[in-house]
C-alpha cells in the first residue's frame, strides 16, 4: 500500500470528544456568527519550512530559529549548546512537533491563564496556527512582536466519460505518454475536497495486472478509521487525511453525516478525483443502463486526498490551509482545489488571504496549483480565484449531450431531459395528470403537492395504470423536499407506463442536469414548453359534471434519452462559469492579471460517485453521477497537467501553466470562434463570441501542450515583486513572507505571464515578455491584432532561437481613444517547426490624452 497507514480510530474519536468537552466546559464553542469567540488564523514572522533552503542532508534548524528571539529572550535557549541545531528532512515529523511546541509556548505567554483552544499548527507552507479565542485575545496575539497576521477564519464552498475523447487523448497525449496504461505514471495529484470513496473501482490498483509503482518522493500517510478501514489506500490511492478542527470547534460537525475520516459522504470529492486520475475503462452503469466507460485524464497518476469540505456545512479556511500545508509536506506534484471562498477576501488586495498565500508557498515548492474559477457567472468580475500563481479554470460544455423528446398526439414534439428509456414509439399513451387521478380516499384534494406525485396512496391505480403519469416539477424538487426517485416509485406502484414532468411556472431559470430514470420518463425544463403541453392536455380533457369523472383525450409517447448526441458547436463557455476581469480588491478594482487562465470541460460530466453520496439526490445509491460546474473543469486540468509534468519533470509550475495556456484552442469543432453564454435563463439563446475574460487563453489542448515550443516562466521572486508593487502592501508582504520588499517591485502587467492584461492604459506603456525554447532550434514569425482603441507594436517581428535559449519580446501599447469598455487582441508566434504560441491581450480603461492638460 502506498504511503504509511496509521490507525486513527482512537485518535479521531478522542479529538471529537475532547474538543466537544472543552467547548462545553469552557463555554467556548463557536456555534454561531454572534458568538463571543471566533477562530483566527495566526501567522508568525519566522519563515516556514518551504521558504528555506534545503541541503542534501536536510533542513538546518539554525536557519529556522535565526531571528526568532522574543523580547524576554525566552527562545534564545533554542540555539544554546543544550539545543544544538539539527538537520530535518521535509518528511521528518520531529520538526512538526518542535514548531507545534513553539506555537504552544507563544499562546501560553500571550494569553497567560486565559482559556483558548489551538486547532492546528501550520509549519510547512505557513508558520502559524489556527486558534479559538475572543476578539480581545486576538488583539493580544496581534500585538506580539513575533506575530505577523491575525485573520478571522472564513467559509469556503465547492464549485460543482466522454471528455478524454473530446480532448483527443486516446489519439494524442496518451499516445505520447505510452497509452492510458502509463499516462501520468509517477505523478501525485493532491485533491482538497470532500474526501473519497476508496471502494470505487476507479481507485483500485489491481484491475489489469499492471502494478502501480511507488512514488519515492511521496511521504504521506493514510488514516485508518472505522469508516475508512485498513486497506482503503493502495498504490493508486496513496494518501488520505481529513481536517475538520475548525468545524468541530464551531459545534456544527455531525460525525454521523460528515464522517470524521477521509471517507466521502457527499460525492463531490469522489467525482473530482476520478476526473483527474480515475482508472481507465471503468463501466459507467446508472439505473441499470450502460453509458460507456470512464477514465481520468491521467489514469496512471496517483491520488492523495485531503478532506476539508463536508456535506452539511461546506468548509472553513483554517481546515483548508491545514490540508494544503499537509499536501505540500507530503510531496504531491499537483494540488487541485474545486473550492472557492464564499466572499472576496478583505484587505488591500484579494491575493492576501491565507489560502492564496499558502498556495504561493506551494508553488515555490514546485507544486502546480489548479483552482475552479467559481460558479458565479456570467456577470463580469465574478471571479472567485484571484492570484497569478494559481491556475484558474472555467467551465465549458463538451460535444456530448443527452436529450429526450415527447411526441404529442397533435404531432407537436417537445424536448426535455431525462436519462431514461422511451416508451413503445409505435404506441401513443394517454396522459393522466396526478391532479385528475385522485382516489376516493384522498381527503385533501386541493393539496398543491399532490401534483408532484410523491404519494401513491393519494392516486388511483385504476386511472393511472398503463398510462403516462403527468407530474409537476416545483421548487420543492430544487430544494430536495421532493425527488424524481419518489415520483418514479409512485408511478411504478400505480403501474404507469411512464412519467412526464412539467415545469412549475414559479421555477424560473432553473437549469436541469440529465436525471437518471429506470423507467420511461422525461422532464420538460422550459416553462413555455410546459405551457404548450398543459394547453394541449387541458383542451383534450372532458369532465362529467354529474359523476365528477374525467375523459382523457391527450396522448403522447416518450422517445427516450439514453443515447448520446454529439454536436460540432462545442466547446462553449457555460453561463455559470465565473468571469473576469480579475478583481484586485473588495472595491472591484481591476487587476493586471488575466482570469480565468483557460476553460475545460465542466458541464454534464460523468464521474465516480460515493456509495453514500448525496450531493445530487438523483444519483443517490449509484456508482457514477453526472455533475456540472467549474468543480468538474478544474480536475480535468489537474490531470492534464500531470501529463505535462510527466513529460517535462523539470518544468516549474508556471512553465506547466504556460504550456497549457499558449497552446489552448480558440475555436470550436466547426472551426468557429468559441461562444460564451451570457444569461442564466435560456443560455443557449443568449450567446456571443467568448473573450479572454470568459475563456482566458482558450479551451485546453493538452496534446499541443506536450510540445509547446516556447514557454513563459515565472518564479516566486517574480510573484514576490508583484505583491510588493501593490500600493501599501509592504507590511502585509513582510507579515506573510518574512521578507522586506525593498526596491524591487513590478506591476501585474510586467509578470512574465503568457498573457498581457492592462487594467488602465494611460496613453502609452511598454511591457516585456521573455520566452524560453523547450524544443529544437527554430525561427519564429510574429503577427498580432490590437484591441479596439489601441495600437500595438511588437518587436522583434522575427527571431531565431536555439534550444534552451531565451528571447525578449517587447510590446508597446498606445491608446487611440478614450474608453472604459474592455477590448481584446492577440499576439501569435509561428515557428518554422510548426509550433504556434498564442498570447491574449486585454485592455480595459483607455486614456488617449490627459484631459486636465488639454482642457
Amino acid at each position: 500500500m502506498g504511503g504509511t497507514s496509521i490507525n486513527l480510530v482512537v485518535v479521531v474519536v478522542q479529538l471529537l470528544v475532547v474538543v466537544s468537552l472543552l467547548c462545553m466546559r469552557m463555554g467556548f464553542c463557536q456555534e454561531d456568527e454572534n458568538s463571543t469567540t471566533s477562530i483566527y488564523i495566526v501567522s508568525l514572522k519566522q519563515t516556514p519550512t518551504v521558504l528555506l533552503n534545503f541541503s542534501n542532508q536536510g533542513l538546518n534548524l539554525e536557519k529556522r530559529t535565526k531571528g526568532f528571539i522574543h523580547r524576554n529572550g525566552s527562545y534564545s535557549r533554542l540555539i544554546t549548546k543544550h539545543h544544538r541545531p539539527r538537520n530535518y528532512s521535509r518528511s521528518d515529523r520531529r520538526y512538526a512537533g518542535h514548531i507545534s511546541r513553539v506555537h504552544d509556548s507563544l499562546l501560553k505567554k500571550a494569553l497567560r491563564g486565559e482559556n483558548y483552544l489551538k486547532l492546528y499548527s501550520y509549519h510547512y507552507l505557513i508558520n502559524g496556527f489556527a486558534v479559538l479565542v475572543t476578539p480581545e485575545q486576538a488583539e493580544k496575539l496581534s500585538s506580539r512582536e513575533e506575530v505577523a497576521n491575525v485573520i478571522l477564519d472564513y467559509r469556503v464552498r465547492t464549485e460543482t466519460t466522454h471528455t478524454p475523447e473530446f480532448l483527443g487523448l486516446p489519439r494524442g497525449a496518451w499516445v505520447q505518454e505510452g497509452g492510458p496504461e502509463s499516462a501520468g505514471e509517477g505523478i501525485v495529484i493532491g485533491l482538497v475536497d470532500t474526501g473519497i470513496d476508496p471502494t470505487h473501482p476507479s481507485f483500485s490498483d489491481n484491475l489489469n495486472g499492471n502494478p502501480f509503482p511507488v512514488p519515492t518522493h511521496f511521504t504521506g500517510m493514510c488514516e485508518v478509521t472505522m469508516d475508512f478501514p485498513s486497506g482503503s489506500c493502495n498504490r493508486k490511492l496513496i494518501g488520505a487525511r481529513h481536517f475538520a478542527a475548525s468545524a468541530i470547534t464551531r459545534g456544527i460537525f455531525n460525525a454521523s453525516q460528515d464522517y470524521a475520516s477521509p471517507f466521502d459522504a457527499d460525492g463531490h470529492g469522489t467525482h473530482t478525483a476520478s476526473i483527474a486520475a480515475g482508472n481507465h475503462g471503468i463501466p459507467v452503469i446508472v439505473a441499470g443502463h450502460h453509458y460507456g466507460n470512464a477514465s481520468g485524464m491521467a489514469p496512471r497518476a496517483h491520488i492523495s486526498v485531503y478532506k476539508a469540505l463536508y456535506k452539511s456545512f461546506g468548509g472553513f479556511a483554517a481546515d483548508v490551509v491545514a490540508a494544503i500545508d499537509q499536501a505540500a509536506q507530503d510531496g504531491v506534484d499537483i494540488i487541485s482545489l474545486s473550492i472557492t471562498p464564499n466572499r472576496r477576501p478583505p484587505g488591500i488586495a484579494t491575493f492576501f488571504n491565507p489560502i492564496d498565500m499558502a498556495l504561493l508557498s506551494a508553488v515555490k515548492a514546485g507544486i502546480f496549483v489548479v483552482q475552479a474559477a467559481g460558479n458565479t457567472g456570467p456577470s463580469p468580475k465574478s471571479m472567485s480565484s484571484f492570484s497569478p500563481w494559481i491556475f484558474t479554470v472555467g467551465a465549458a460544455a463538451h460535444d456530448r449531450t443527452y436529450s429526450n423528446s415527447l411526441v404529442l398526439g397533435n404531432n407537436v414534439t417537445i424536448t426535455g431531459v431525462g436519462l431514461a428509456p422511451g416508451t413503445d414509439e409505435s404506441t401513443m399513451y394517454t396522459l393522466i395528470s396526478a391532479l385528475h387521478a385522485l382516489n376516493n380516499d384522498t381527503k385533501d384534494a386541493t393539496n398543491m403537492y399532490v401534483s408532484e406525485c410523491q404519494d401513491p396512496s393519494s392516486l388511483s391505480t385504476d386511472v393511472v395504470q398503463g398510462n403516462l403519469l403527468l407530474c409537476s416539477y416545483s421548487i420543492r424538487f430544487v430544494l430536495g423536499l421532493s425527488t424524481i426517485k419518489q415520483a418514479l416509485e409512485t408511478a411504478k406502484n400505480l403501474t404507469a407506463v411512464g412519467v412526464v414532468f412539467y415545469m412549475d411556472p414559479y421555477v424560473i431559470g432553473f437549469q436541469l442536469n440529465p436525471t437518471p430514470m429506470d423507467m420511461p420518463g422525461m422532464i420538460i425544463p422550459s416553462a413555455s414548453d410546459s405551457k404548450i403541453l398543459l394547453k394541449y392536455y387541458n383542451s383534450s380533457l372532458e369532465q362529467d359534471s354529474v359523476t365528477n369523472t374525467f375523459k382523457f383525450g391527450a396522448t403522447a409517447t416518450i422517445l427516450g434519452g439514453l443515447k448520446a448526441n454529439y454536436s460540432n458547436s462545442a466547446p462553449n463557455v457555460m453561463y455559470y462559469s465565473a468571469r473576469g476581469p480579475d478583481p484586485e480588491d473588495s472595491f472591484l478594482d481591476d487587476a493586471d492579471i488575466l482570469k480565468p487562465n483557460l476553460i475545460a470541460p465542466g458541464n454534464f460530466i460523468w464521474g465516480a460517485w460515493s456509495s453514500v453520496g448525496t450531493d445530487s439526490l438523483e444519483f443517490q445509491d449509484e456508482s457514477f453521477a453526472m455533475m456540472s460546474g467549474t468543480s468538474m473543469a478544474a480536475p480535468h486540468v489537474a490531470g492534464l497537467a500531470a501529463l505535462v509534468k510527466q513529460k517535462f519533470p523539470s518544468f516549474s509550475p508556471s512553465a506547466i501553466g504556460s504550456a497549457l495556456s499558449t497552446t489552448a484552442s480558440m475555436h470550436d469543432k466547426k472551426g468557429e470562434p468559441i461562444m460564451a453564454q451570457r444569461a442564466y435563463a435560456n443560455p443557449d439563446l443568449n450567446q456571443s463570441p467568448a473573450t479572454p475574460f470568459d475563456m482566458g487563453s482558450g479551451f485546453v489542448d493538452v496534446t499541443s501542450a506536450l510540445d509547446p515550443g516556447l514557454i513563459f516562466d515565472s518564479s516566486f521572486d517574480d510573484y514576490f515583486s508583484f505583491l510588493c508593487g501593490i500600493n501599501g502592501s509592504g507590511p502585509v508582504v513582510l507579515n506573510y513572507t518574512n521578507q522586506n520588499c525593498g526596491n524591487s517591485t513590478i506591476n501585474g502587467r510586467d509578470l512574465n505571464l503568457p498573457s498581457i492584461t492592462i487594467a488602465k492604459l494611460n496613453q502609452t506603456t511598454t511591457v516585456e515578455r521573455v520566452v524560453t525554447n523547450t524544443a529544437g532550434n527554430e525561427t519564429y514569425n510574429l503577427s498580432w491584432f490590437a484591441p479596439y482603441g489601441v495600437s500595438v507594436l511588437v518587436t522583434p517581428k522575427r527571431f531565431f532561437i536555439e534550444s534552451g535559449q531565451k528571447q525578449v519580446i517587447t510590446v508597446t501599447f498606445n491608446a487611440t481613444m478614450n474608453s472604459s469598455a474592455a477590448s481584446f487582441g492577440r499576439i501569435s508566434l509561428y515557428g518554422s517547426q510548426r509550433h504556434i504560441i498564442s498570447v491574449p491581450l486585454s485592455v480595459i480603461y483607455k486614456i488617449s490624452y490627459n484631459i486636465t492638460e488639454n482642457s
